[in-house]
């Protein structure tokens, strides 16, 4: 059964178009996710589907089946501020639901013994129990505890986390939801990951979680350069098809800019198509200018900032104590950091993961012990609340304003703002741009830069992955794997933090923070491993590094066949990369026919697929050489 229609329908603001005749559907049952850069409209698409918005012109439409219940959650959350948490959660025209607020609320009366007969009456005769007990499991989850406070009170944070809630408990037939997993620490993520996996739950979502779009979903919708392209399977399946597509395309465009040339020779010679078949040619010559001069690769966002020396002495935390009144964060916790230290930082909400960050950065006073910080230590801190770039300023002067020249290495060489703009996406009209009008992906793009480009030695990010697009959470790991500096990471990405970490500081509660040597999966496995031991349950956690279940195996060695094979594709790999580079040199001869270029491409094609093959194998084969 068909959900969603979506045709032709388009959006802009002004002069900027943020997509344009984009069609595509949705069945019952499917979990999709749709993917794209920042600023290219992926919340506002969201919007236009769910009704809160609507698309530009008459030519568009969307289309919902009859009788389809949707549930729409957005980044900033409607609700009712006035409201307590109670009432926001139970504010839904639903029998069953009214029913289970009016026995929760009676139960707050224990005297009145006539009304909460009645409403447990109500309850067996509408069945509710069961459902009583998923919407306690669905707060619980959510660490939603207390029912009256008011939503008005909540942080951010909270309200996305109840707004979350609110959409559960109502059972939507269709979820269409803008980046689920902000503000969730990892175990609810986990949670949110199972709950949505289930067969019947249809899901049109906007998520950068790559381990969310791993397991949950089973079509990607890829918006670039204005073309619409679904991929059927998960992100790896995603990954492998758009490689294929981009390699393809490359080897057409590369055959349109050859044939073009020829084409171009003629076009110099005809000062008028006089004839039909004349004026045919020169109608396909500026097709196949267009096919030519399309862009193969990806934008790339570029990262060589210069970062600055690091004495031997760099951060030290002595016994270090700290609590709110009975709520105790850090108790008594040492450790010295080391040069090129990858630190990542897990544990529930609220259990003082920033607290502890800010205590590093010296922000916060310990209640007891002492944080003593090297003389040569710069930090780079990127935090959720120092994102508060003036809407009012241009993109280039939030860049001046901080250096009109940045130094990009150690031999003296600098680069300007506007060229640093550039390497980071935005480009000369985009830098003139409000910064009230960027996405929230852009707003954080532009304020990791101003972070990076003061030349930190030491960085700590708060949650850097939040609302980036996937090429931009590419290339800051790509980056943070060659940053010469320490790293402490708090994030519920678990795809970034197991690329970047090598051990971690789990926050298990009451103070007690365990120092686990190894990233955060690895850490899942042991705790899985630990919960199957007799004595798991009265083990108290300790600061020190959590020792191995088992020995690590000695590293496999090649045999004599595998160290003959290794030796034999290092030579095979260069003459399959020459005979590549020999075909590519071709398609510059300008008096190739069509037949020709197509047995050309054909032969490009399987040279670069033996090549990626024996690279792939020489790969596999090097980890142990």
């Amino acid at each position: 059964m068909n959900y969603l229609t979506v045709e032709n329908i388009s959006k802009s603001y002004g002069e900027k178009t943020l997509f344009e005749n984009v069609s595509f559907s949705i069945n019952k049952g499917q979990k999709v996710a749709f993917v794209a850069k920042n600023g290219i409209g992926k919340s506002t698409l969201l919007k236009i589907i769910a009704g809160k918005e609507a698309s530009d012109g008459v030519g568009g439409s969307v289309y919902l089946a009859k009788d389809v219940k949707i549930g729409f959650l957005d980044q900033q959350p409607e609700l009712i501020l006035t409201h307590t948490v109670r009432e926001a959660i139970y504010d839904v025209d639903s029998p069953t639901v009214l029913a289970i607020r009016d026995y929760e609320l009676a139960l707050l009366e224990p005297d009145n013994n006539d009304q909460l007969q009645t409403t447990l009456n109500k309850m067996d005769e509408l069945n509710a129990w069961d459902y009583e007990a998923r919407i306690k499991t669905i707060l619980s989850k959510f660490n939603i505890n207390n029912l009256e406070q008011i939503v008005d009170s909540l942080s951010g944070g909270q309200q996305k986390r109840l707004a979350l809630a609110q959409l559960l408990i109502r059972e939507p037939d269709f979820l269409i939801i803008d980046e689920p997993t902000n503000h969730l620490d990892i175990e609810m993520i986990e949670w949110l990951e199972n709950f949505l996996s289930r067969q019947n739950l249809t899901l049109f979502m906007v998520t950068h979680d790559r381990y969310f779009l791993e397991r949950v979903c089973d079509t990607i919708i890829e918006l670039h350069n204005g073309v619409i392209y679904k991929y059927q399977g998960n992100y790896s399946a995603f990954l492998e098809k758009k490689a294929g597509r981009q390699e393809q395309l490359a080897q057409e465009v590369s055959a349109a800019k050859s044939i073009m040339r020829r084409e171009l020779q003629w076009m110099r010679r005809q000062p008028k198509a006089r004839g039909t078949k004349a004026k045919a040619r020169v109608d396909a010559f500026y097709v196949l200018e267009k096919k030519a001069t399309q862009e193969v690769d990806e934008d790339v966002v570029q990262l060589n900032i210069k970062t600055t020396r690091m004495g031997s002495k760099i951060l030290e935390l002595h016994n270090v104590v700290k609590q709110y009144d009975d709520l105790k964060l850090v108790d008594k916790f040492n450790y010295k950091f080391k040069k090129k230290d990858r630190i990542g930082i897990v544990g529930k909400n609220g259990v003082g993961k920033s607290t502890f960050l800010n205590l590093m950065m010296q922000l916060e006073k310990p209640d007891g012990g002492k944080v003593v910080k090297g003389e040569t230590v710069q930090f780079g801190y990127y935090s959720q609340e120092g994102i508060q770039l003036n809407g009012d300023k241009r993109v280039i002067d939030v860049v001046r304003d901080i250096a009109e020249f940045i130094p990009i290495d150690g031999k003296g060489r600098n680069i300007s703002a506007s060229m640093l703009l550039e390497r980071f996406l935005f480009d000369a009209d985009h830098q003139y741009t409000f910064v009230r009008k960027l996405s929230g992906g852009e707003r954080r793009r532009l304020y990791l830069l101003t972070v990076l480009m003061k030349n930190p030695n030491f960085l700590i990010l708060d949650e850097p992955t939040n609302d980036l697009d996937l090429m931009t959470l590419k290339i800051l790991e790509e980056f943070l794997l060659e940053f010469k500096g320490c790293l402490v990471v708090v994030t519920h990405d678990r795809h970034f933090m197991d690329k970047l970490i090598d051990h971690l500081f789990v926050f298990e509660g009451e103070g007690k923070i365990r120092d686990y040597p190894g990233n955060y999966s690895q850490y899942r496995e042991w705790l899985s491993q630990q919960s199957n031991t007799s004595d798991v349950a009265t083990a108290k956690p300790t600061q020190k590094a959590a020792e191995p279940v088992t020995a690590e195996p000695a590293k496999r060695r090649l045999n004599y066949k595998e160290q003959m094979e290794f030796k034999n594709l290092e030579s095979e790999i260069a003459k399959l990369e020459k005979e590549k580079a020999n075909i590519t040199n071709q398609f510059n001869d300008s008096n190739l026919s069509n037949d020709q270029m197509t047995e050309l491409s054909l032969e490009l094609g399987r040279i670069t697929k033996s090549l990626e093959e024996k690279e792939d194998r020489w790969l596999e084969l090097s980890e142990f050489a």
